[in-house]
């Protein structure tokens, strides 16, 4: 059997797998494994699948996976959350559509000190929406909001799933980090330009809120200097070149812990939860990365990337061309797996044709996360959605989706104006020593 036919088998079986709900690390990992015995013998892949799993939980450089995890785990736990939408809440709660605009910009305070956006869409889910609610908000904007903020989690920094794409295609993590702060200021610009555009058409869908007293409001600052001074502290560290990414997750998440003792937000019960919530996570993440490392060997031993950037560059489409068509097979993989996923199955693959093309990696990177992100909130199927709906039982998949629409047209203009002008991705990363 020729290796072309052994890839194709491998990739119809991975699906078939994922299908049936088998969790996607394990797999990659089963079908790389299997794919290499084929072509190379058992062995030499048992070996691999040892060498693989330790040299991966060992690497220095991956540290910045857990630790960033704990930093989110300390910060979600602590009540941060709450915090962050009432002072966003004191300030434009009272405008019309106001509610909206505070949990877009707590969305985006929570994400850049959570790094995911499955949590910060699950967390707000509970502290915005009752909110809305009792203030008269339908339904379909109240869920639509979250679902859209919640994507602020993997562009803002530190985000996970840039962490990983950077280890994969061998990048900067601090650029990649970087290069995330200017889009995500622009995603949520975008997004609360979206509420004003939506209460100028139709001024009696979004009730006004209670007006609350300066000193409400400035007590409501009070409480947000510490995550502010921990984004501040670890985010500069990293552009000032004063500690890796991997010194800034632990840095970060010893800010988290000392910070949220100090202010009596954590107790010992919600230490040990948080340091159970970030081992899990970190274990699953792990998992599908072995997986992937796993099956990205067997696609080398195959020539699969090479061949795809053969066939993708002859294609006649150019260069944009080529990029649309991955776009949308990001688009569409958003309807089948998560974005961590999509990311650790595909970026091996899919990167040597970016590089042949001539895009920047560090651009590619926070365009194909946008893109991995919008795939969450897009119907038929949005795991942020998936996730409101658990969160919220009285609400129905139509009524969100319905919600998170002009979210999604937002978000595609925002992809356009980020290839048309690369620089917003590229500048700040361009200034860093």
């Amino acid at each position: 059997m020729s290796t072309d036919a052994v890839a194709l088998i491998g990739f119809i079986v991975l699906f078939v797998l994922m299908l049936l709900r088998v969790p996607v690390g394990m797999a990659m990992g089963l079908v790389g494994v299997t794919g290499y015995s084929y072509i190379v013998g058992v062995g030499p892949a048992l070996k691999l699948v040892g060498q693989t799993s330790m040299r991966t939980v060992t690497d220095y450089t991956f540290g910045v996976i857990p630790m960033f995890m704990l930093m989110g785990a300390f910060v979600s736990i602590s009540g941060v959350s709450k915090e962050l939408f009432r002072a966003a809440n004191a300030f434009v709660g009272h405008l019309r559509g106001g509610l909206g605009v505070a949990t877009v910009v707590a969305c985006g305070g929570f994400a850049a000190i959570c790094g995911s956006s499955v949590a910060t869409a699950a967390t707000f889910a509970g502290v915005a929406y009752p909110e809305m609610r009792r203030y008269g908000y339908p339904q379909s904007f109240s869920t639509g909001v979250i679902a859209a903020g919640g994507t602020l989690g993997a562009m803002l920094p530190p985000s996970t799933v840039l962490a990983v794409y950077a280890i994969l295609t061998q990048q900067d993590i601090g650029k990649l980090f970087m290069a995330g702060v200017l889009p995500g200021l622009l995603a949520i610009s975008m997004y609360v330009l979206t509420i004003v555009l939506i209460v100028t058409i139709k001024p009696d869908l979004l009730p006004a809120g209670k007006a609350q007293p300066w000193s409400e409001r400035l007590d409501g600052l009070k409480d947000v200097w510490a995550p502010l001074f921990l984004f501040v502290f670890v985010i500069g560290g990293l552009y000032g070149g004063f500690f890796t990414p991997t010194e800034a997750g632990g840095v970060g998440a010893s800010g988290a812990f000392l910070l949220g003792v100090a202010r009596g937000k954590l107790n010992r019960a919600q230490i040990r939860e948080a340091l159970l919530q970030a081992t899990r996570t970190s274990a699953a993440v792990f998992t599908v990365l072995i997986g992937a490392l796993l099956f990205g060997y067997f696609l080398t031993i195959t020539q699969t990337p090479q061949k795809l950037t053969e066939f993708m560059t002859s294609l006649g489409v150019g260069r944009y061309g080529v990029l649309a068509l991955i776009m949308v097979m990001y688009l569409v993989l958003g309807c089948l797996m998560d974005a961590m996923a999509m990311i650790i199955l595909t970026v091996p693959i899919i990167f040597p044709v970016i590089v042949q093309m001539g895009f920047d990696p560090i651009w590619f990177g926070i365009i194909i996360v946008m893109t991995v992100e919008l795939g969450l909130i897009h119907p038929p199927v949005g795991m942020n959605v998936f996730v409101i709906k658990s969160v919220v039982k009285d609400v129905s998949f139509t009524t969100i989706f319905k919600g998170v629409l002009p979210f999604v047209a937002t978000d595609l203009i925002r992809l356009v104006i980020l290839i048309a002008f690369p620089i917003i991705a590229l500048w700040l990363p361009n200034r860093m020593g």
